[in-house]
């Protein structure tokens, strides 16, 4: 490949994208709309001159019949009139017209032809310059859809989303310690109020049962009530012989170790 080849591919691959930058695609839709709709005057205007002439072709046509008609009548008046060579002229208009009225018919199939033609060029480019708009407005709802889902993800992705994810998780964090402080609370309530009644139930049998020995130390208590023991007290001599025996004990202990 030549250099000049390969520069002008750049160049115009360059130039090509950007035309495809330059590209709006609304834009270019209105544009196109705009351009059929010149077409379409222009080919209104075309199909407006080709029936103006095929009327003027036609009504040429008839007056030729009608000149072919007038002097075939003429031509057989001059005959019964016995005047031959009138008749004869009269034939030779006839023909003079006849072949006029031959040619403008050949002219006025041809011109009917591309009338029609014209016609169904033009009602299709009516179809196709209403199925235009219609496809204009869908893809132009389409272009507007697309910019906005863009924009959107453009946001999307400009958010900070881990740090947003994180402060929700800490404010969750939050939420569920404080949910647990209030349960511990509630359950620390309940205890010490489990607490309080266990300690009034125990007061009050220790009250009662120090109410009854009160009673059975009153005089005149009733008989029925058991009796403290008397407490007995040994001789202080007895008590010292019992503590000599005992050191005597561990001293022969001592002896025999």
């Amino acid at each position: 490949m030549g250099l000049f080849d390969r520069i002008r591919r750049v160049v115009s691959a360059n130039l090509n994208d950007l035309v495809n930058k330059a590209e709006d695609p609304e834009k270019m839709l209105e544009q196109a709309i705009l351009e059929m709709q010149e077409d379409l005057v222009q080919l209104r205007q075309g199909v407006a001159q080709a029936i103006a002439a095929q009327k003027r072709t036609e009504k040429q046509y008839n007056d030729a019949q009608n000149e072919i008609n007038k002097w075939q009548r003429n031509a057989q008046l001059a005959l019964q009139k016995g005047d031959e060579n009138l008749a004869r002229q009269a034939l030779e208009r006839k023909k003079t017209f006849t072949d006029t009225g031959n040619a403008l018919k050949s002219s006025l199939d041809q011109q009917t032809v591309q009338v029609e033609t014209l016609k169904r060029n033009l009602i299709q480019l009516e179809s196709k310059i209403s199925e235009a708009k219609t496809k204009k407005e869908m893809l132009k709802a389409r272009i507007t859809a697309a910019k906005a889902q863009e924009q959107l993800q453009g946001m999307v992705r400009g958010m900070n989303t881990s740090g947003a994810m994180a402060a929700f998780e800490r404010m969750e964090d939050k939420v569920l310690m404080q949910e647990a402080r209030a349960q511990s609370a509630a359950e620390l309530t309940g205890t010490n109020l489990e607490t309080q009644f266990a300690k009034l139930e125990g007061s009050s049998d220790v009250d009662d049962e120090l109410a009854a020995l009160k009673a059975q130390m009153l005089p005149g208590g009733s008989p029925n009530q058991p009796q403290l023991p008397q407490q007995t007290t040994a001789p202080k001599s007895n008590n010292n012989e019992v503590v000599d025996a005992e050191l005597d004990s561990l001293r022969k202990q001592l002896d025999q170790m």
